[in-house]
């Protein structure tokens, strides 16, 4: 069943904080909330002490009045279980509810998610707050939802707590019923690490030059997961118990944390938290780099998750804690341009974190629509600008789905194990920038897709092309899958580095790539990594001029019907194959020995014929196309991410969805503008 939110129009919200605020503000923010456009608002999840001020008595009192006077202006509010910070009579009561680092120093109170997940005690006392909360809320009828918690992983995301040793101990008898089969999947022979009883067992601590256990590192990431997954259950099991009509989710979107699982079996939706602007201050030495607009890559791997997504926290200022400066206040139009950007990926329900910038603690400087004094600014005129337009589109838009012929594919094995195996999880970072930039160029919108041992073929056949770039860890059932893809008429590309770990991360005793072999066509002859004092090799492929063969190269040996699309230059391996198809069945399997640079990948692009909308419009790299498709009717959303203005081409009539007018031919959109078209 998919998991999606489901409004019949767009919604806009924001987040407020009536703890904050005198009592006095509340009615004036309610009303100007509403006057906005606003539908949502969004509160509590970090108001534990105010909900239980000490252990066993609760109050309600604060939030019964914040909600039935939003409730009196006609806004709905999502309530927040606020276990994303302990009280300190918690934390100073039962210090084992305290994370720990991998030295073994514990966190203390004083910020937020210093918490473990498997504290006995955190367990008890979460259950209890959240019950008590949805006992009190359950009929109250300006709540319409539950988040869970808040950005669960955010800030730490590992975990070394006693309680954690203990439960990854249980996790892993469970998981492997013998020691002889946990010493398999990790191949503890090896150093001689082999366990003989399993109080020896624990989650990875620090070891001789920093190089614990690989395998044993992989499944401490999943039992990182399923133990935060264990924690949400809780909470949700609860509000289904006692709050049974309203739906649940949570918010943010952070490592070790499989979002899928956890939405398909607990939540309603997913629900994430995007800020651009961080892509315009993080430093980015590559070629073109997309800044802001890479955020339309997080927005894709949202939508795998749900593909009708809410955001809980859009950014809507600029940003940045009392200990660092991040980010700068958003030009005009950008703010406009990041909503926009949400909704064209996927969002029916998009929230501006916050109403007010708070005036006390961490986040003096993480700016909301209104500054501290309330007087009318540029941030609030554009909030206003989109609650007026998204009435044009609302209910055209609502519920619709994106529309892409091609996927970029990942997996939480791939991810986890590549954080820690230099030898390939660089890799998977850069060749994914490499062909989301090259779609985005192009103008090609992609999804995301995760895959596992539950993955089916009618999934994969949704797509014209498969992009799995670095797939190390590949079954046989999955090399299979792959095959039966590629019969069928689809077609996918690997690049080095696949095939050739299985679901341990132990590689196998076979000729590269794996099992993917024989659908490439390939094995590997030999490889090396480019030192950086090196000459970088180089290919050329299709008409254009040698093409840097990055990082890592894998000289390939073609197996019967292959064809070489390009070989290598400037090496030792000179001549030797570098890029191959084989054609199986009625598609194709390419597969690159090499990591993924732009180039390459728009050339790919056009090799296997994805239709990138030329016949339709002329746009500049500067512009975004995505496309929402519903009722037969496809909408699409053009997106300026350029501080300059961007002169398109319409090649046929369409009617601009925001302003009602029929528009052809040259267009010129403003710096950050945006286009919504309909036929």
């Amino acid at each position: 069943m998919v998991k999606k939110i489901k409004e019949e129009k767009l919604k806009l919200g924001v987040c407020y904080y009536p703890e904050h605020w005198p009592k006095e503000l509340w009615e004036d923010d309610f009303r100007r909330m509403k006057e906005l456009g606003i539908t949502y608002v969004r509160m509590g999840e970090f108001a534990w002490t105010v909900f239980e001020p000490k252990e066993g008595t609760f109050s309600f009192e604060l939030f019964d009045q914040a909600v039935d006077k939003a409730h009196e202006f006609g806004l709905e509010v999502i309530m927040g279980t606020p276990t994303a910070t302990p009280p300190a009579w918690l934390t100073y009561k039962y210090p084992d509810t305290l994370n720990v680092d991998q030295d073994g120093i514990s966190f203390q109170h004083g910020a937020r998610r210093h918490y473990n997940y498997n504290s006995e005690n955190y367990r008890r006392l979460s259950s209890i707050i959240v019950t008590e909360m949805a006992k009190h809320y359950r009929d109250h009828p300006g709540i319409v939802g539950w988040q869970i918690d808040n950005e669960l992983n955010c800030e730490v995301d590992v975990f070394y707590s006693e309680a954690d040793h203990i439960a990854f101990r249980k996790w892993v008898k469970e998981k492997y019923e013998t020691l002889d089969n946990l010493n398999q999947a990790w191949g503890t022979v090896f150093w001689n690490q082999t366990y003989t009883s399993w109080e020896q067992v624990y989650l990875t601590r620090k070891t001789v030059s920093n190089s614990p256990n690989p395998h044993h590192m992989l499944d401490e990431k999943r039992f990182i997961s399923d133990s935060a997954i264990s924690y949400v259950k809780l909470q949700a099991d609860i509000l289904r118990e006692y709050a049974p009509n309203k739906w649940v989710t949570t918010n943010g979107m952070f490592k070790h944390l499989d979002n899928h699982k956890m939405t398909n079996e607990l939540l309603d939706f997913f629900a994430y938290d995007s800020y651009p602007n961080f892509g315009r201050v993080i430093e980015d030495n590559s070629k073109k780099p997309l800044r802001d607009r890479k955020w339309s890559w997080n927005l894709s791997v949202v939508r795998s998750i749900s593909p009708n997504f809410a955001i809980f926290e859009q950014q809507s200022g600029p940003g940045g804690w009392v200990t660092r400066i991040e980010q700068p206040t958003p030009k005009p139009g950008q703010l406009r341009l990041w909503t926009y950007q949400s909704i064209a990926h996927g969002a029916d329900l998009v929230m501006y974190f916050r109403w007010r910038t708070a005036t006390k603690g961490t986040e003096i400087y993480w700016h909301g629509i209104n500054d501290y004094h309330n007087l009318p600014n540029r941030r609030v005129e554009e909030v206003e600008q989109v609650s007026k337009e998204i009435h044009q589109i609302s209910e055209k838009i609502a519920g619709s789905s994106y529309q892409a012929e091609v996927a970029l594919i990942t997996s939480y094995d791939n991810e986890w194990d590549g954080e820690f195996d230099k030898w390939v999880g660089p890799y998977i970072s850069k060749s994914k920038d490499a062909w989301f930039k090259a779609f985005q160029y192009k103008h090609v919108p992609v999804d995301a897709l995760y895959v596992n041992q539950e993955t089916t073929l009618e999934e994969l056949k949704n797509y014209k092309v498969l992009v799995y770039p670095h797939a190390a860890i590949v079954t046989k059932e999955q090399a299979e899958l792959f095959t039966r893809y590629v019969e069928q008429g689809g077609k996918v590309i690997f690049g080095c580095r696949s095939g050739y770990k299985d679901e341990t991360g132990q590689t196998y005793m076979k000729a590269f790539p794996g099992y993917l072999a024989e659908l490439a066509g390939v094995t590997v002859e030999e490889f090396t990594r480019v030192a950086p004092f090196e000459k970088v090799p180089r290919l050329k492929f299709k008409d254009s001029n040698d093409i840097e063969a990055i990082d890592f190269n894998e000289v390939l040996q073609p197996h019967g019907d292959v064809e070489v699309l390009s070989t290598f230059t400037h090496a030792h391996f000179e001549g030797k194959p570098a890029l191959v198809r084989r054609n199986v069945g009625s598609g194709s399997c390419y597969y690159f020995g090499g990591v993924f640079n732009l180039e390459l990948a728009s050339l790919l692009i056009d090799e296997v014929g994805l239709n990138n909308y030329q016949d339709q419009f002329e746009l500049p790299e500067e512009i975004e196309l995505s496309i929402r498709h519903k009722d037969g009717n496809d909408y699409t959303f053009l997106l300026n991410y350029s501080e300059q203005p961007q002169e398109i081409l319409l090649k046929k009539e369409y009617r601009d969805a925001l302003s009602g007018k029929r528009v052809t031919n040259k267009i010129t959109l403003k710096p950050y503008d945006v286009l919504v078209l309909e036929p």
